[in-house]
Order: structure tokens, then C-alpha cells, then sequence
């Protein structure tokens, strides 16, 4: 009688443990390609408006390129600084300059991982407080001026990720 009334009970815990594993379909905040589209173009104008050409790349919150521009004079080396410095806040969720300010001690190391590079430059874009992707600029003298371009871009749009992050 032991075993009949054993088996039910390890059934219904098993049934009722199951979300404890993990859902089998979930849904997830991500940047979407016009959002990625208006911060390149917005962070492009911004350097270009200080009189920097530069390439942005703006990826989302696993790295996958949404975006690239490079202006018509920056270096064609700039789209992969960028697109690493946005994968570098991917990877930390962080400014990439913070977290090479952070954590100067790895900075060599990570250097070495493909796809990152641990160089100002590179902000987190968030929506209702989510990381939803990563913009990153290269091309202008000095990442501090890269930031500030990206910052422009995405101070701009921070309204709208806010309002639709409440659909």
C-alpha cells in the first residue's frame, strides 16, 4: 500500500517541480533594428557634428550585430574596434571604459578573447532598466570622445526604449 501511495506523490512533485528547471519558451527585452538603426545614426552625426568619422556598431543583448555604420572618411578598421567594444559591455554589462577602469588587472587577457576589446567607447543600451544591447564607437581621437558620441545617441532615444518597454 506503500508503494501505490508513494508513486502519486512523486508524480505530483515532480508536475509541480517543473518550473523550478526552467520554461520550455520564455520571452526576452531585446533592441529592435530600428532602435539600433536611429542610435548609429545618431551617434555618427554626433562625431560627425565635433568633426570625428567614425563607425558605430550596435548589437544586441547577446552580441548579434543589429546595426553598422562607418562614416564616409572613418578607418575600415573602426567597424571591429566598435563592434568589440559593444560586445565588451555585453560580456560585463557595464560601460566598456568603466570596466576597463574596473578591472585593468584582466584588460591583456580579455584582449585576446575574439571579439572583445577592453577599450573606452562602448555603452550598454537598457530599457526599463534591461540590457537590451550595446553600442559601440571607434574612430574618434580618444575613446572618452567616442563615449560621448554614443551617449548623445542614446540619451536621445531613452524616452522612447522606456515607453516601449511598457508594451
Amino acid at each position: 500500500m506503500k508503494k501505490i501511495i508513494q508513486i502519486p506523490t512523486i508524480l505530483l512533485a515532480c508536475l509541480l517541480g517543473a518550473d523550478l528547471f526552467g520554461a520550455d519558451v520564455f520571452t526576452q527585452k531585446n533592441i529592435g533594428l530600428e532602435a539600433a538603426n536611429d542610435i548609429a545614426k545618431m551617434s555618427v552625426d554626433a562625431c560627425r557634428k565635433d568633426g570625428f568619422n567614425v563607425s558605430v556598431v550596435v548589437v544586441d543583448k547577446h552580441g548579434n550585430v543589429r546595426s553598422v555604420m562607418r562614416d564616409d572618411l572613418a578607418a575600415k578598421y573602426t567597424i571591429e574596434i566598435a563592434q568589440r567594444k559593444a560586445n565588451m559591455v555585453v560580456m560585463s554589462g557595464t560601460a566598456s571604459g568603466a570596466f576597463r577602469a574596473a578591472r585593468a588587472d584582466i584588460q591583456q587577457e580579455l584582449n585576446h578573447i575574439e571579439g572583445l576589446i577592453v577599450m573606452q567607447g562602448g555603452l550598454p543600451i537598457r530599457a526599463a532598466g534591461i540590457l537590451i544591447g550595446a553600442v559601440g564607437v571607434s574612430g574618434a581621437p580618444g575613446g572618452d570622445k567616442d563615449e560621448a558620441c554614443a551617449a548623445v545617441a542614446i540619451k536621445a532615444i531613452t524616452e522612447r526604449l522606456e515607453f516601449a518597454s511598457n508594451d
